[in-house]
């Protein structure tokens, strides 16, 4: 199959997981490992993280609502804490991937399921890490923030959206994300849907269906 366009997400994929940054804040206040993905996983549609990732809540209103969730789960944890794990750092090597496959001609686009916090669709909080987030950013032809669009993945029409803005169908995308909820309805449209586990396992793959060489 000759693929025209790649499709990123952007947490855990062009930047590190937010997952490490939680695991590290649970280990802090000594909660179960993978807490707060339990409390995010419970009523995925309509629990705080859904609503704050559709930007149907604000930051104030995440807080306290994440707290009681975690209350209920036996934690103490706010949600601004939470927050404050969600910008990554950006990979360096993707970014230089992503350069190679616009070198060689292929369209890039960004779908994120971010909130209305921070700076920017990476959520950023510093100057230094908001300077590097936009650069990487610069890459992409359309960018789809879930906190923007009010719809947010694994609802299938945020990936119809952006093949629609981008002119493209669903059979010529790759697609990449670091979970695989939101791997399966790309897969179902006809994308190339590629699992994220790591940096080098995402050169690896995305070089073997694209045919583009990473240094």
């Amino acid at each position: 199959m000759s693929y025209s366009t790649v499709i990123f997400d952007f947490g855990g994929v062009v930047t590190s997981s937010p997952f490490e940054a939680f695991n590290r804040l649970e280990a802090e206040r000594g909660l179960p490992r993978d807490f707060i993905r339990m409390i995010n996983a419970a009523d995925p549609d309509h629990n705080a993280w859904a609503k704050f990732e559709r930007a149907e809540i604000s930051a104030d209103e995440f807080d306290g609502l994440f707290a009681a969730e975690a209350k209920e789960r036996g934690g103490d944890l706010r949600g601004a804490d939470v927050i404050l794990c969600l910008s990554g750092d950006v990979r360096p090597r993707v970014v230089a991937a992503m350069d190679a496959l616009k070198s060689a001609g292929f369209r890039l686009g960004c779908i994120t399921n971010n909130v209305p916090s921070g700076q920017g669709p990476g959520m950023a909080h510093g100057i230094g890490k908001a300077e590097q987030v936009a650069d990487a950013m610069t890459r992409f032809e359309t960018i789809i923030e879930s906190s923007k669009a009010g719809i947010r993945k694994p609802d299938p029409r945020i990936y119809q959206m952006m093949c629609k803005t981008l002119g493209v169908e669903a059979v010529e995308c790759v697609y990449l994300d670091d979970l695989g909820i939101n791997c399966k309805p790309a897969a179902a449209l006809g994308m190339h849907a590629i699992k994220v586990s790591g940096e080098a396992q995402l050169l690896a793959d995305l070089s073997a269906v694209t045919g583009v060489a990473f240094d």
